[in-house]
């Protein structure tokens, strides 16, 4: 898979999308922005319970967006792969095959 070419397509279906929703997009960027916004926890902190939201729910774009955000903010392999340990620990079974595509994602986004 080409985790930048499926972001890309989410982006344009989200751009589709939010023409006919605009208020909700907006409503979901601000709390967006409020969740991320540093506080007693770190956004890079913060995008790793994102990746495991993401793994767990098997959500592909968000896993793509949550682990570029991961990679953006310094998360090592050895991080992520920690992560991905308790993710798959307690998501079970799917969550090591949406774990595998996890570590793909940030494979590719770090070269």
């Amino acid at each position: 898979m080409y985790w930048q070419n499926l972001l890309n397509e989410t982006m344009e279906r989200f751009n589709n999308l939010s023409k006919e929703t605009p208020e909700t997009f907006k409503g979901f960027s601000v709390m967006g922005q409020a969740a991320k916004t540093e506080g007693h926890l770190s956004e890079k902190t913060k995008e790793f319970i994102a990746l495991g939201i993401a793994v767990t729910t098997k959500c592909e774009s968000c896993i793509g967006f949550h682990m570029k955000s991961l990679v953006r903010l310094g998360a090592t392999r050895e991080q992520v792969t920690e992560a991905l340990a308790m993710i798959s620990y307690m998501g079970g079974g799917p969550a090591i095959s949406y774990s595998a595509k996890a570590l793909e994602a940030f494979d590719e986004f770090s070269s």
